[in-house]
């Protein structure tokens, strides 16, 4: 569901499992949330990307999937030239599909806003 002030929200039923994903666009950046569940700030990460290769740092850590967090603010810093922050409270860990499914709902959300 698109708005003209830049947020996005997409429920996403991967696996028998529901994510909500809530991207807030911004000028320089983007602020992207992935909840499974109801609607929780979970671990963190950022990214920023002005130079040949993004810097990334993490901000509250994972147990598990951290890769998946730090692979989804790096991509989106690269395409946007900018500062990416994404949460996700995953209850528990990622399959390689649904990460990779959940990673292509990301990234066509964006590349369509």
């Amino acid at each position: 569901m698109n708005s003209p002030n830049g947020f996005f929200q997409k429920l996403v039923n991967l696996e028998g499992r529901n994510f909500s994903l809530n991207i807030q666009k911004f000028e320089n950046g983007y602020f992207i949330s992935v909840s499974e569940g109801s609607n929780k700030i979970g671990s963190m990460v950022a990214s920023m990307a002005t130079g040949p290769t993004p810097v990334t740092t993490t901000i509250i850590p994972s147990k598990t999937d951290s890769l998946f967090l730090k692979l989804i603010a790096e991509q989106i810093s690269i395409r946007v030239r900018g500062i990416v922050l994404v949460s996700a409270f995953i209850q528990k860990e990622l399959g390689s599909n649904t990460a990779k499914d959940l990673m292509s709902e990301i990234m066509e959300t964006v590349e369509n806003e």
